[in-house]
């Protein structure tokens, strides 16, 4: 790797010099990919800094936030500065994304992705965000081991799954389809094939799968409407969609649900070696996710909805704040509170609002991402505690998780259903400032939309 301590600045708008707060370090000698690829991240708005050499790259550690790294792999000496830089920021675990090979020699190398070129930089957003989430989802199952163990609980240690990647394949059996599911056997996939959405959705409800691959050659409209299903049933929500179509670039996907984006007529054995790293992305936050899971036997949780009860979310956000000030992670909270409408009191005054607290709560259970906890501060009231996420994050999360709930008709006995929507207050635990102190100013925020 060469020497050098060239830092290049994130860019200023039109309102002049921007502070930095780089997210993403880019570890390169030169501009030759890693320039126009910074370029493009920065668009997105995810803040990059690139350095030309380890010397530099440990020194940005040090005076910025950074989310992950990439390297390029085919760099000398590039796995042993990868090694060198999760050492410097421990105990905060830092994702290291090698570029420029899809495998390397040393099957120990630190890399936590490998990736081939070309990677357009709206494919790699998904894949960052997807390796940031499984770092704090792991500091998270850490943090709770310790909050557990002092209740006198035990967590059973996260359990490698060694079973064959489970794929689902949905597209018409043309050539280039086929020869893609071929590939990911030989990858080691099992893969089920589907001809039809209606045949899609029938094997996502009757079976598990690791990721979704959507063939499409001209027509991408069937294809979307499947991811867009996917991201609005909270057991399918989290599951990659890989998206293979010529007409992706016009019918702008990424809004749509799909997680990745690749050309029909690319080489199968890359596209499958991307669907597998999608795959076993999501099973190692979802092997995460059981582990926490497990938690609901332990006579700590909330008996009606398996969320955290109120003390021990009070217990855990407290040591939350302190581990986020320890790895220079922010820290959001968010406050649902159940609206009041006339429909919400009929079902209150029946009963029939008790009655659906309990899947009410494990909505929210399943629709909160891996390293977020979920509580049940009283009757009809819910908070989030959001690791890594700013405000407008928080909020979004809030949000989303609302309108999916909103979506869901709840039995009221003979009379029509009613809908549980969310009065929401969120806030950020700031600088020199207690969790306690955030979470009271999330739930007078909520009051406040209640009152309003």
């Amino acid at each position: 790797m060469a020497r050098g301590a060239n830092l290049r600045r994130p860019r200023g708008t039109a309102g002049g010099e921007v502070s930095i707060d780089a997210r993403i370090l880019i570890v390169a000698r030169d501009d030759a990919w890693a320039g126009p690829f910074s370029e493009g991240l920065d668009r997105l708005g995810w803040r990059t800094i690139t350095a030309r050499g380890p010397y530099a790259a440990i020194a940005a550690l040090g005076d910025l936030k950074v989310e992950a790294v990439i390297i390029d792999a085919q760099d000398e000496g590039a796995a042993a500065l990868a090694r060198r830089l999760k050492a410097a920021y421990a105990p905060r675990r830092l994702p290291i994304v090698g570029i420029g090979a899809s495998e390397i020699g040393d099957a120990a190398h630190p890399f936590d992705m490998l990736i081939a070129p070309p990677l357009h930089p709206s494919q790699a957003v998904h894949r960052l965000e997807s390796l940031i989430r499984l770092a704090v989802a792991q500091e998270e199952f850490d943090l709770r081991v310790q909050t557990f163990a002092e209740r006198g609980r035990r967590l059973e240690a996260l359990e490698i799954d060694s079973s064959p990647l489970r794929v689902l394949a949905v597209g018409e059996p043309a050539p280039r389809f086929l020869a893609l599911s071929n590939a990911l056997e030989e990858s080691g996939a099992d893969v089920v094939g589907a001809f039809t959405a209606y045949t899609a959705f029938d094997y996502l409800h009757e079976r598990h799968f690791e990721a979704v691959v959507l063939w499409s050659r001209d027509d991408c409209r069937e294809a979307l409407s499947i991811a867009n299903g996917m991201r609005r049933n909270t057991r399918l929500y989290h599951i990659p969609a890989l998206l293979c179509s010529e007409r992706a670039a016009e019918a702008d996907v990424w809004d749509k649900g799909v997680t990745d984006v690749a050309s029909p007529d690319a080489a199968s054995g890359e596209m499958a070696r991307r669907v597998v790293e999608l795959a076993g992305a999501y099973r190692r936050q979802n092997n995460v996710r059981l582990a926490l899971e497990k938690a609901r036997g332990s006579g700590l949780m909330d008996a009606a909805t398996g969320l955290f009860t109120r003390d021990l979310f009070a217990a855990h956000l407290t040591r939350l704040a302190h581990a986020s000030r320890d790895r220079n992670r922010p820290l959001t909270v968010c406050v649902l509170k159940l609206a009041d409408s006339p429909a919400v009191s009929m079902a209150r005054a029946g009963g029939w609002l008790d009655r659906a607290i309990p899947q009410i709560g494990a909505m929210i259970g399943r629709l909160v991402r891996v390293e977020d906890t979920a509580a049940r501060l009283g009757a009809e009231v819910f908070a989030l505690a959001l690791p890594g996420a700013i405000l407008a994050a928080g909020r979004a999360a809030g949000e989303r998780i609302a309108a999916v709930i909103a979506c869901t008709a709840f039995s009221c006995g003979d009379g029509a259903p009613f809908v549980a929507e969310f009065d929401l207050g969120v806030a950020e635990v700031r600088p020199g400032e207690s969790a306690a102190r955030a979470l009271e100013d999330a739930a007078a925020s909520a009051m406040r939309r209640q009152a309003g």
